[in-house]
């Protein structure tokens, strides 16, 4: 008699290597149906958007190829999920689903019914694996048995516990059902957005699987040994760029990890003491990524109200003129409007710069985080629920872990300090470039003969400050102390 058939259900882990669900479904000795259902109406605050649409169009075409190379398919459907799985099931005959576990609070809620629905109604065998985290988020508990709001404590717990499991190949092949069910193309998903700024996207961006390990080599090969500076200069290539291939799951951390540990002992990369430093530095951003979920699942209000219960009366203003300002990347001030226009042109911006720009919208404009953490999930190819919020908490000072609200970063000297030589201003911000480095951060302080040499016409060629910087900081503190 033939071994039954396991559906493996794909959502945030579109890889071979590595993935628990697949292994599982492999070792169950029956043919392997792999399915993606594509369902953002259970996803909530989730659901993925502009940028992260075209990222999962490629990151899907490029899991088909690859499920191709091992013999199989991917099928396509569209939610209802349990009706797209109860349908599923039927036409294949299945008696297992398993897949890999997601963490945000709308879709805890949703596995949770579609696995007593399959164990119960159905009948079927359901499993749910970790593929996402280095470890489950109720795995690392504080000493009285809580979770973490501060992240240095967490991290030095993550670095006291057994090294996360090695990662495991992907399988060689995977046998095939008699007879494929049907399967909708991936264009019919309706995921490439329409807007002017995708090819950008794809100028930038390799989705799939072999993207995510050719960025990852790259890093240890050119800017791993130099990460703990590089990382804060934007006009640099300083940083992995991994974000989005962990969010798409066409690479997990337990694989970044172990690379990471595996290049430190590489004799061929001569790896020194500092260099080792600078590793371990880029691995503690991999576990500030878990420490968002870590947030996210033990508090599952904060993507919509903040952690701390004071910040919930903040006088926010209402100015939809200044928020508009600032997604186009008018400011007026060079290093915001640089990663603002960075951000649309790409789908990414340095982690540094993000810092400066949301600082100048929840601050000097005292515009809502929540509307900064908005536009973020629509034009980030990585953006993710669990790090958008807990990010954009620490810039407004009311979560986990948060810079204090009355630190105000001064744009000015944000952009003189990381962009010294104005190399990522005048990338970004070209109607600048001819000015000279002194002026650069602060063309308004300019003489007359320098802008015109330089072909800027302040309010004209290029925006006055929305804000003066001494104003905003002193409105933002007024602000907060109207809620002490």
């Amino acid at each position: 008699m033939p071994s039954p058939t396991t559906i493996v259900w794909f959502r945030q882990d579109l890889r071979l290597a590595d993935n628990p669900a697949l292994l599982d479904a492999v070792s169950r000795g029956g043919a392997v149906v792999p399915v993606y259902i594509h369902a953002p109406d259970e996803e909530g605050p989730a659901a993925p958007g502009g940028a992260r649409r075209w990222w999962l169009h490629h990151a899907l075409q490029a899991l088909s190829a690859d499920l191709q190379a091992l013999g199989s398919q991917l099928v396509v459907r569209q939610g209802p999920t349990q009706e797209a799985l109860d349908e599923l099931i039927t036409q294949t005959n299945a008696q297992a689903v398993v897949w890999n576990r997601r963490y945000e609070p709308a879709l805890i809620e949703r596995d949770k019914q579609i696995k007593q629905w399959l164990r119960g109604t159905r009948g079927v065998q359901a499993a749910s694996h970790n593929s996402h985290l280095l470890f489950e988020p109720w795995q690392i508990k504080t000493g009285s048995g809580g979770p973490y709001q501060v992240f240095t404590p967490f991290w030095k717990n993550i670095k006291s516990l057994p090294e996360p499991s090695a990662p495991q190949p992907a399988p060689q092949a995977l046998k095939s059902p008699g007879t494929w069910p049907a399967s909708l193309g991936i264009d019919a998903l309706g995921l490439e957005p329409q807007r002017d700024w995708k090819d950008g996207l794809a100028t930038a961006w390799t989705p799939g699987e072999a993207g995510a390990h050719a960025r990852l080599d790259a890093f240890f090969d050119q800017a791993a040994k130099a990460y703990a500076d590089g990382r804060d200069q934007p006009g640099v290539e300083g940083t992995s760029r991994l974000s989005p291939h962990l969010h798409h799951g066409e690479i997990g951390p337990r694989q970044v990890w172990h690379a990471a540990l595996r290049c430190m002992k590489d004799p061929r990369r001569e790896f020194n003491s500092d260099d080792k430093d600078n590793v371990w530095i880029f691995l503690s951003e991999i576990a500030w990524r878990e420490f968002a979920y870590h947030v996210l699942y033990h508090f599952p209000h904060t993507p919509e109200q903040p952690l701390r219960p004071k910040y919930a009366a903040f006088p926010w203003r209402d100015d939809a003129e200044g928020l508009k300002r600032w997604q186009r990347g008018q400011t007026g001030y060079p290093i915001v409007d640089a990663g603002m226009r960075q951000l649309y042109a790409t789908g990414w911006m340095h982690n540094r710069v993000r810092m400066i720009v949301g600082s100048l919208l929840v601050k000097h404009l005292l515009i809502s985080w929540t509307h900064g953490a908005a536009w973020f999930e629509d034009t980030l190819v990585d953006a993710d629920l669990a790090s958008n919020t807990l990010g954009w908490q620490w810039i407004g000072g009311c979560g986990a872990d948060a810079s204090p609200y009355f630190r105000v970063f001064n744009p000015i000297l944000q952009g003189q300090k990381f962009d010294g030589d104005g190399g990522y201003v005048r990338r970004w911000v070209p109607e600048l470039a001819g000015l000279p480095d002194k002026v650069l951060h602060k063309p308004w302080e300019a003489s007359a003969a320098v802008l015109s040499k330089a072909g800027v016409t302040l309010g004209e060629t290029y925006p006055e400050p929305i804000i003066e910087h001494k104003a905003g900081r002193e409105r933002a503190l007024a602000a907060l102390a109207a809620i002490k």
